[in-house]
């Protein structure tokens, strides 16, 4: 997965920044699935805004398209990481997780639990 910073000027996308090379070198080495994590969507103005969303969204996507993945199969997701956001699916028994995002209507970033490592 990819991760872009939502916060205006973040240089990690700009025409030389390490998401766009990442997105490229991941696409060149074959790998041809990937999910755009929109990260600190609570530092946005105003917070957890769709409109910054969807521009970063739209600007990613034209700059997928040209390096040659199949844009419509590639989920993007608004996170907080700070405050988790779509970071994972309510946990069974304990409350539910702030809603500050009620127009995304997409899935979660789901983390699995940590296998025990073999022991040799």
């Amino acid at each position: 997965s990819s991760g872009i910073n939502a916060e205006y000027g973040e240089a990690g996308y700009a025409k030389t920044g390490q998401t766009r090379a990442h997105l490229l070198l991941a696409f060149t080495l074959g790998v041809k699935e990937v999910i755009i994590a929109v990260n600190k969507m609570d530092t946005t103005t105003p917070e957890y805004s769709e409109k910054r969303f969807d521009e970063i969204k739209g600007e990613v996507s034209a700059y997928l398209k040209k390096i040659g993945y199949q844009v419509p199969k590639i989920p993007f997701i608004p996170i907080s990481g700070f405050r988790g956001d779509n970071m994972c699916p309510p946990v069974k028994g304990e409350p539910e997780p702030p809603n500050n995002m009620p127009w995304f209507k997409g899935t979660t970033v789901k983390t699995e639990p940590k296998r025990k490592k073999k022991e040799n």
